[in-house]
């Protein structure tokens, strides 16, 4: 490993690695450092990857790894602990590593992704990302046509039911903590044969969801829309923060939005790819956004070297 790079880049997803695979081909000196707890971890095959369809998460990692490193891209397992500005008239950083190594960086990609935070049922996290989902476009076709429970722990419920019947006519929405939908959802949800179940949730396993009456409602997979939180600890010296993400007028959690074009944050020399600024974006873009980035941040650098 050497001490001094083009761009360290913290995180190696799909974004992370496209950025890196882009700048070694630009002939950059590039480094990845991966902390190797990536959030579809506990999922069994990616999807919607063109020509990469049900390949399993970590396949794609190992095969992107090996890519950036056949152009001499450089991979570390590890974890940065925090980021320290360096540069007084140029962008430049210092990156500590939680093993005390200290690496000096002209830029900055973070691509960290996020951390899911489940509702706190038995069972839940358990099985995450197996039979409790949130994407139907990610883990629809897995459950056609097989019994599917809405969680509802927002207004957003009725029109998760609503997307998710398109998959499976057996769907069911559980009104757990979530307000009762409106006269006009239920008339919608009605028309698609959706059932709607009041009471509270307090477990999930194989046979399906318990109520807190002891009522059990079989189903083989239970959707909910969980928080989500920007993995960015380690900016807290750049005073760059995450923000609320909002969608439908809904707080979903946090994330480090881009302040200009290709992913620049609103510190110089710092720029974000992937779920970390795109929360809602799936593997397939966010390699795009990595790949994009990395083109942005190499003319970056390429206008810097003829200053």
């Amino acid at each position: 490993m050497r001490n001094e790079y083009d761009v360290v880049i913290i995180g190696g997803g799909a974004a992370g690695l496209s950025a890196a695979l882009t700048l070694s081909r630009a002939r950059r000196r590039v480094l990845v450092v991966d902390a190797g707890n990536p959030r579809n971890a506990p999922a069994s095959h990616i999807h919607n990857y063109l020509g990469r369809e049900s390949t399993p998460p970590g396949e794609l990692l190992a095969i992107g790894r090996a890519e950036v490193t056949q152009y001499g891209g450089e991979i570390l397992d590890g974890t940065v602990t925090a980021v320290h500005p360096r540069g007084a008239d140029l962008p430049r950083f210092a990156v500590e590593l939680a093993d005390g190594t200290t690496v000096e960086a002209r830029r900055v990609l973070v691509t960290t992704g996020l951390t899911d935070e489940l509702p706190d049922i038995p069972g839940v996290a358990e099985h995450w990302g197996s039979r409790v989902l949130h994407c139907p476009y990610c883990h629809g076709w897995e459950v056609r046509d097989r019994p599917v429970a809405i969680l509802a722990t927002s207004t957003m419920a009725a029109h998760q039911a609503l997307l998710w019947r398109q998959w499976t006519p057996d769907v069911t929405l559980l009104l757990h903590t979530a307000p009762a939908p409106t006269a006009e959802e239920l008339a919608k949800l009605a028309r698609r044969g959706i059932r709607v179940i009041e009471g509270e949730v307090t477990g999930y396993g194989t046979d399906g969801a318990r109520l807190a009456d002891g009522t059990l409602v079989p189903v083989d997979a239970l959707v909910l829309m969980g928080r989500v939180e920007a993995r960015v600890d380690a900016l807290a010296p750049l005073g760059l923060k995450p923000v609320d993400f909002e969608a439908n007028g809904l707080r979903l959690g946090t994330h480090i939005p881009s302040s200009g074009p290709g992913g620049a944050t609103t510190v110089p020399g710092v720029y974000v790819a992937g779920n970390v600024t795109e929360p809602m974006a799936t593997v397939i873009a966010s390699a795009a956004a990595g790949v994009s980035t990395a083109g942005m941040l190499n003319m970056d650098l390429v206008m810097e070297d003829a200053a």
